[in-house]
């Protein structure tokens, strides 16, 4: 096979292909049996169809569609590896010259777009700032504030509801003379708001026994965002009573036997959570800087390809504004992705099987899907390698931080290298804040009771 690149524009080429027919035709040997076993011919067992009779009934013709149909992305990705090119996107493939014998090649032209050259800048002459590590009495007030509210527990009270109470409600909700829902026995949170319009001002002053009536529109169902003439009841009115901050809280929500010890881990804690946003500030405001500094051609055709698919996914292709907001971003993410690949092949960065794993079980998380099941689900839909790549960019983003210069607003040189056992947090998109996400009861209780009532 012979191949030759004729260069169109900053990233789009024409990838002209030649394929001796000797090379071609284990294809064809291929069709005739396929199609063999797919027509009946008097005289012969299906499959054992000789190929002068196929090409009587079909026409060698259509058997060299089907033979290179088969063959030219094999042929494709031959001539991509040859010729050391990067493709982006989808080609335009074109057959020049089909082989009306065994003396003739197969001939074919593709157009695409490919990654550009370009050179990354010298990162030891870049400086970011970044906000200051500071550790006020409030910030560490503010963690204990979580903990006592995650410890707290529930206790009926004889007095009005208030915003943070927990109440147990029945809602019926009605249009006209139709009943639309009667529900029993709802917990719900006061201040939460995900519920029904008006619900919160409803309930706020109602004592166990009070009944208030108000209209609101329907948040579920058929008649979603219709109004509606709801009655709620409160059943009983509990509010969250926190534990004090002693030497016995501590003991209950730590490793620690005195306040002081736990109040002192909980500041170090903080303190790293700070530096580790430090971090995260100065990886974004690196990408930031190059994806301003570095000048590079982006494939048009590649983007005009996505933005249109975009739009038409959303039914919006006559919608210029929301267009040109849809192409901005993708021109943001395609040079992006480029400059991470340019990244990723410059320090030969590769993505280990614990890696991989890692990535997939947090972003299953995101989508609330079992990893297995996640993982499964990505393999059948050959969506592994896209992965890899993926983490291998976000691998080597982090890896700016050990090249570029971090100071405070300040001014403030900042030291970011006791954050490299932690490197693969830094790799994610967000940092994980699992004790910031720790749902109280109530909520819990008023998101289930959301489901269970169409109101």
């Amino acid at each position: 096979m012979k191949s030759a690149v004729e260069k169109l524009g900053p990233t789009r080429v024409k990838l002209s292909v030649e394929v001796p027919y000797e090379e071609l035709k284990p294809s064809v040997d291929e069709a005739y049996k396929a199609i063999g076993s797919q027509i009946q011919v008097p005289g012969f067992r299906k499959g054992k169809v000789p190929a002068r009779i196929i090409d009587q009934r079909i026409g060698r013709p259509a058997v060299l569609q089907e033979a290179i149909n088969e063959a030219l992305p094999n042929f494709y990705s031959q001539a991509l590896a040859e010729n050391e090119l990067r493709p982006m996107g989808q080609p335009e493939v074109e057959v020049t010259e089909v082989p009306v014998d065994d003396e003739q090649p197969l001939k074919f032209d593709a157009e695409l777009d490919t990654a550009p050259e370009f050179d990354l800048p010298d990162f030891s002459q870049i400086t970011v700032e970044v906000d200051p590590l500071k550790v006020s009495d409030e910030d560490v007030d503010k963690e204990f504030d979580a903990l006592r509210e995650r410890f707290g527990t529930l206790a009926g009270v004889e007095r009005a509801a208030a915003d943070g109470d927990s109440v147990t409600i029945d809602l019926k909700a009605t249009i006209g003379d139709e009943e639309i829902d009667d529900v029993s026995g709802i917990n719900y949170l006061i201040g939460s708001g995900n519920m029904l319009e008006g619900l919160d001002d409803a309930l706020t002053g109602l004592s166990a026994g009070d009944t208030k009536s108000f209209t609101a529109p329907l948040a579920g169902g058929d008649r979603e965002g219709e109004d509606a003439d709801v009655t709620v009841t409160v059943q009983s009115v509990k509010e969250r009573q926190l534990p004090e901050l002693d030497d016995d809280f501590a003991q209950m929500a730590s490793e620690h036997d005195t306040l002081e010890e736990m109040r002192a881990d909980v500041a170090e804690q903080v303190e790293k959570g700070k530096r580790f946003e430090q971090g995260v500030q100065a990886r974004d405001k690196a990408l930031d800087h190059l994806l301003e500094t570095i000048d590079l051609p982006l494939p048009e055709k590649v983007i005009e390809d996505e933005v249109h698919q975009h739009l038409e996914n959303e039914d919006r292709l006559e919608d210029d504004e929301h267009r040109a907001e849809v192409d901005e971003s993708t021109r943001k993410s395609i040079k992006t992705q480029l400059i991470l690949d340019k990244l990723v092949e410059r320090d030969d960065v590769q993505v280990s099987q614990e890696e991989l794993i890692e990535y997939i079980v947090m972003s299953s998380q995101q989508y609330g899907m079992d990893p297995n099941q996640f993982a499964q689900m990505l393999d059948q839909q050959g969506q592994v390698p896209a992965i890899m790549g993926e983490v291998a960019r976000r691998k080597a983003l982090a890896s700016v931080l050990d090249e570029i210069k971090v100071v405070d607003t300040d001014g403030n040189e900042v030291d970011l290298s006791e954050l490299d056992d932690e490197d693969e947090e830094l790799e994610g998109d967000e940092i994980d804040e699992s004790t910031d996400d720790e749902t109280t009861d109530e909520s819990k209780d008023s998101e289930d009771s959301k489901d269970d009532a169409t109101v």
